[in-house]
């Protein structure tokens, strides 16, 4: 490897450090903050994720990416208002019919990550509403660590790959040491709340659909032919690519409220 090659290896890596700082700090201080600032960020991010969907389909729709994300700003906006209840997310299948009908190619793609994206974003608002910022922080942590556990226990353990035509990196190991981090997550927010030991397997669930999360966006691109969903992040992609995670383990959590009283966590 020349000196070149390292100096722009080290670049890449500086660059991507940068970024995921930026990011974290930008989301830590959104939670935190909650009320409109987080769900001014959560509508941003979610609109600009269907955006993404629409070019990774077509790649040339830029115009009529940027007025599907308007549309779903204003849409999720108006359902995050205090008096609008769940009854009315059917509103959100407006947005992603008007998207599928436009496209030319892969219409019912397009329709399920869209309404999947706008689900999620809509559930992560509520949720901080309804639980506060300590069960958020324990959601977002639950997909940051099955990412940390991942990656290190994929590189230190190897082994079969879990999905190789979908996700080729992925291998079994990984995917195991990520459902033990979260599982640890799960264990130690016991301590500080009056949950049962029914979080750590609620725990290993979201984190498991945190990995199906990223596994159906990477299936996506593989499909659409693209590396990234856009290159709005600077060393990392998209927003689609950073945030795929937190969509699959939303949407579970919403599932998971059904069943469970999530500050107590008693099944």
């Amino acid at each position: 490897m020349t000196s070149a090659t390292q100096t722009q290896k080290w670049e890449d890596l500086k660059t991507r450090v940068w970024s995921s700082i930026a990011m974290a700090c930008v989301g830590l201080v959104g939670i935190a903050l909650g009320g409109v600032w987080f769900q001014m960020l959560t509508v941003f991010v979610t609109a600009v994720m269907v955006w993404e969907l629409v070019r990774m389909i077509r790649t040339q729709s830029v115009v009529q990416g940027m007025i599907l994300a308007a549309m779903v700003a204003s849409v999720i906006s108006g359902l995050l208002r205090p008096e609008v209840g769940p009854t009315y997310l059917w509103i959100l299948l407006i947005p992603a019919l008007a998207g599928a009908i436009t496209m030319d190619r892969e219409r019912v793609t397009f329709f399920f990550f869209a309404l999947g994206i706008m689900i999620a974003g809509w559930g992560l608002v509520t949720f901080r509403d309804y639980h506060g910022v300590y069960w958020l922080f324990w959601l977002v942590l639950v997909v940051v660590v099955t990412d940390v556990g991942g990656y290190f226990g994929g590189k230190m353990l190897g082994g079969p790959k879990f999905w190789p035509k979908v996700s080729p990196k992925k291998t079994w190991s990984g995917i195991l040491t990520g459902w033990v981090f979260a599982g640890l997550l799960g264990w130690a927010f016991m301590g500080g709340t009056s949950a049962t030991a029914a979080l750590i397997p609620v725990s290993v669930a979201l984190s498991f659909a945190s990995q199906m999360g990223d596994i159906a966006e990477s299936a996506l691109k593989r499909r659409m032919g693209v590396k990234d969903s856009s290159t709005l992040i600077p060393g990392h992609g998209g927003l689609f690519d950073r945030f795929d995670g937190l969509l699959g383990a939303s949407l579970v959590m919403l599932l998971v409220e059904l069943i469970v009283d999530l500050p107590k966590v008693g099944l």
